[in-house]
Order: C-alpha cells, then structure tokens, then sequence
C-alpha cells in the first residue's frame, strides 16, 4: 500500500490531544488566546458571510450545523444539545469542527469542538463581560453547574479579575462537583443553595442552564440595578431563562439578530425590540455600559464566528506544539483527473 502524500493529510485534534494543548498552552492563556481572536474577528464583522444556524430539533434535543467564512477560509462546527443524555452517561453537548481553505476548499484542520466549545463559550462570555460588566466587579454568581460552569469561573477570574462565585444548582451534586473542581483555582467558592442566595453580592450573573424548556431562572425581583448578566443557557426555540420583566429592565447586547431572536432570551419579546450587537461595542461603534446602575444583558446563543475564531487559535497551536495527527482524509491520485484509477490501483493482489 503506497503511503498518503502531503497533499492526502489533514491535522487532527483529537480530544486527547486537546486536553494535552490545553495543559501545554495553560488554560487560562488558552481561553485569552481565544478571547483575543474572537475580539479580532469582531471588529471586522463585515468581512463575514453570516447566516444563522441550521438546526434540525426533536423533542429530546437539538443537532446545529454553524457555517461561516471571511475570504481566506471557511469553518463549521457540528453540534448538539440533548440535556437527557448525562441520565445515560453522555454529555449533553458534543462537537467536532473543520477549518478550511477559501482558494482549495482543502481542510486545514479537523477538531473535535466538545471542549474546544467549551473554551470559546467561557471566552465569549469574559469578552462580553470586559465591554459590559461593572468596573472592578469581583463576585459573580453562577446559576448551573454543569459541565461549562468550571470554565466560565475560570475565564471571569483569568480575563475580568472576578475573586469570589457564587455557586447554585437545582442539582445539589453538580454544584459540589463544581465547588471541588474549582478549589486550588484562588478563587473563594460559595455553595448556594438558591439562586436568590447566589446573587447575594454579584456584580456578574451567569445562568446556563440545560433544560430545554422556557424557564424562570432569575426572577424580576432578584436583579437589581447595576448587574450584568450573561445569559448563556438559552439557545434553542421554547428554551429561555429569564422572566421577560427582566429583559424590559436591561440593554440587551447579542451577537447576531436573526438568529438570537430565534433562539435566545429575546424570542420573548416583540420582533422590534431594540438590541445592540456586541460586535459594534468591540468595534467601538456602539456604546457598552453607561451608567453604574445601568442593568446590562448578554443574550449569547453562540454564534459561527465565535467557532471560526477558536479553530485558527487551535490550528496555530496545534502545528506550533506538534499536537496533531495527520489525517488520511483526502483522496491524491497522482492524475487528479483520475479518482477512478486511483482506486483500481488499490484492488487488492487476487
């Protein structure tokens, strides 16, 4: 058997060899890296084709596709979000994603997404936080404390300075898991044991919550003047977290129209509702937060670019350390014109 040429091998990471990138770049520098690149990527907003997810919904969960591309490549991340699958030792959320070349349409690079998402989720939410949130907030509140709620402490302490999380779970397990994993961090944790208790003190209110149902996680009467909140759970039709009272009190910042006000906190209201798309903030074309008892709302239901931006971060470092497989991917007759006979070739000696 001839072995594959260069042109046949695409770069795979592996959620192995992510895990060892990871430990090898340090995880809060990788988390910067990526907020750094997301940052980047919007405040050239236009050079995007944009469209929103393309989402295929059952009633136990959703499957996305997120496509998009700037003139030099092209990426998409697969997804899916099934909150009953821990009940069967599964992960609610897994990914895998591609990076490609505009001029080839070859892949640069394959990935698995499910930490890599991770990742960029709790970067997205640290840059939002460093337009949006109060000057010198310390104390956040984290409302679930599942498998993101670690990364999106560590990113609100590394990236915005936060000292002190507040931490509450309908499930008293995830929040002990989450308390234990985040001790040796620095970071002082607080067990709570309702969400009015989590927001004793917070400056920063994170909810991300799995459940795909339209729920009441912060109620009008727990959010008072001055608070941010990232809300973060919310990302599909029928699932919402936060009581609409709240959504008229805030400036609600999102990352693109079309699709937010399908899936995120904003389905609740009118199709007009005033937004303001972060992008603009970053590009400084848009005011962020104006006032100290302003109330200001990231609606995040993640978007492509955000992917696009962790990919390339993940391609520099991949080929930089060495952490990659090459990948037999690609088929590279030696006519291209010849796929046939390339694989007549291959028939095995009778």
């Amino acid at each position: 058997m001839t072995a594959p040429s260069d042109k046949a091998l695409v770069p795979f990471v592996s959620v192995d060899l992510m895990m060892q990138l990871v430990h090898r770049v340090g995880l809060t520098e990788m988390i910067a890296a990526i907020a750094a690149a997301i940052e980047e990527d919007f405040r050239r907003w236009d050079a995007f084709d944009k469209t929103p997810r393309v989402a295929a919904h059952s009633p136990v969960g959703v499957i996305e596709l997120m496509p998009t591309a700037d003139d030099a490549h092209y990426a998409f991340k697969y997804v899916n979000g099934h909150p009953g699958n821990t009940r069967g030792g599964l992960q609610t959320v897994t990914a895998f994603g591609l990076l490609a070349d505009m001029t080839t349409g070859y892949p640069l690079l394959l990935s698995e997404m499910t930490l890599l998402t991770a990742l960029r989720t709790a970067a997205m939410s640290a840059v939002a936080a460093r337009h949006l949130a109060p000057k010198g907030a310390t104390t956040m509140a984290m409302i679930g404390n599942g498998a993101q709620a670690e990364f999106q402490s560590v990113a609100m302490q590394g990236l915005c300075g936060i000292t002190h999380v507040r931490l509450y779970d309908t499930d008293p397990k995830a929040t002990e898991k989450c308390a234990r994993n985040l001790a040796g961090t620095g970071l002082t944790v607080t067990a709570c044991t309702t969400a009015e208790d989590a927001l004793e003190g917070a400056q920063i209110v994170t909810t991300c919550t799995a459940d795909k149902r339209n729920a009441t996680i912060l109620t009008d009467n727990m959010v008072g003047a001055g608070l941010h909140i990232n809300a973060i759970g919310g990302d599909c039709p029928g699932k919402t977290e936060l009581a609409e009272a709240v959504l008229h009190r805030s400036d609600i910042f999102v990352e693109y129209p079309p699709q937010t006000r399908v899936e995120g906190e904003i389905q609740q209201l009118a199709p007009d509702h005033p937004v303001t798309e972060l992008w603009q903030v970053i590009a400084g074309t848009a005011q962020g937060r104006r006032s100290a008892d302003q109330i200001t709302l990231f609606d995040s239901v993640g978007f492509a670019i955000e992917d696009f931006s962790a990919l390339r971060v993940v391609r520099d470092k991949a080929v930089e350390t060495g952490l990659h497989i090459p990948l037999d991917l690609l088929a590279d007759p030696d006519d291209p014109r010849d796929l046939y006979g390339m694989l007549s070739r291959a028939a095995p000696a009778s």
